[in-house]
């Protein structure tokens, strides 16, 4: 296993954009608008693994959580709403400061961290729940890095990826929609190589050691400008939960 799954150019294409973390109509607007259904997924998912109630004022409550490629917070932020104690990891060093200062403004206490998973699991950290959300496409080693994150789980532990489908339609979607039509990202953020197909996905985790418990897709409306979860459309963007046993 690759004792460093960072790819450097990669982190330098999010190194440029880190200002613009929390611009809801910037180069992130796909990711705003896509955060709730990310959340509701997440939150069920942790929910029935360690049988929380959602309607609590704070359901996470004892659970420590690990948001891997954090970026700005915007998955770092809510989790730490909802009671669990949060380390926002990221190798973009540039996004750890916008990180700190939105989450002070916000009154909320995040552990942030320039580092990678494996400097995480080197140090033998362990969490409660491991997030990997949009980011084993953009690593140099897709299994060491699914690896290092069961690595860091705790038994029973649990892993939430996202990724995006290796597809006529997702090359449609994610580039030439994304990037060159609509420009919400730069040309070149996404290699379409290293999207990942689901069966792919899942031998990455088997093969790590985890136990695959759920896989959903993230599915735009382009006509209602919304984003929603199916059980069946995983030709684009999708997200899959995993349980170290």
């Amino acid at each position: 296993m690759s004792l460093n799954t960072v790819d450097p150019a990669e982190i330098a294409k999010f190194e440029a954009m880190a200002a613009e973390w929390w611009d809801v109509s910037g180069k992130f607007r796909p990711l705003h608008m896509m955060n709730p259904v990310r959340l509701d997924y997440i939150c069920a998912q942790i929910a029935a693994e360690f049988g929380r109630d959602l309607t609590a004022p704070r359901p996470f409550e004892g659970l420590r959580l690990l948001d891997i490629g954090c970026g700005g917070g915007l998955l770092s932020e809510p989790m730490a709403r909802l009671g669990a104690t949060v380390v926002g990891a990221d190798a973009a060093e540039r996004n750890i400061p916008v990180a700190r200062l939105h989450a002070e403004q916000s009154g909320l206490t995040i552990d942030y961290r320039h580092t990678t998973a494996e400097a995480l699991a080197a140090g033998g950290e362990a969490f409660d729940v491991v997030l990997a959300m949009e980011i084993v496409e953009h690593v140099a080693d897709p299994q060491g890095f699914t690896t290092t994150c069961r690595d860091l789980l705790k038994p029973g532990g649990l892993m939430v990826m996202s990724t995006l489908n290796r597809t006529a339609k997702s090359f449609l979607a994610a580039i030439i929609g994304a990037e060159w039509v609509m420009r919400w990202l730069p040309k070149g953020t996404h290699d379409w190589q290293k999207f990942i197909t689901p069966e792919e996905l899942y031998g990455l985790i088997r093969t790590a050691g985890l136990d695959p418990v759920d896989r959903k897709g993230f599915v735009f409306n382009p006509v209602s400008w919304q984003w929603s979860v199916s059980d069946r459309d995983l030709s684009v963007n999708y997200v899959t939960a995993s349980v170290r046993r």
